[in-house]
């Protein structure tokens, strides 16, 4: 992983390799390269991100009205929000 990269700066990379390998016209070993850093940004992004929702953390009244911090976690499907 890239660890000096931003998410922003590594979706803008994955951007502009996609552009290029959608144009069709890259020689075969430039577009096995490009496709090569494509799947390694794309790993990255996916690393930053799972990294980001771990430090999520979502604050709440709890019964007596105290704000309490607890993990992130996505709503269930069918759930009501608090």
């Amino acid at each position: 992983m890239d660890k000096k990269m931003t998410f922003e700066a590594s979706i803008a990379e994955l951007s502009e390799i996609i552009k290029t390998l959608e144009k069709g016209d890259a020689p075969l070993d430039n577009a096995l390269t490009l496709f090569e850093r494509g799947v390694a940004l794309s790993k990255t992004c996916a690393s930053l991100l799972d990294g980001a929702e771990q430090k999520v953390a979502v604050l709440l009244k709890n019964q007596d009205g105290a704000l309490e911090e607890r993990p992130f976690s996505p709503p269930q499907e069918g759930s009501v929000n608090e």
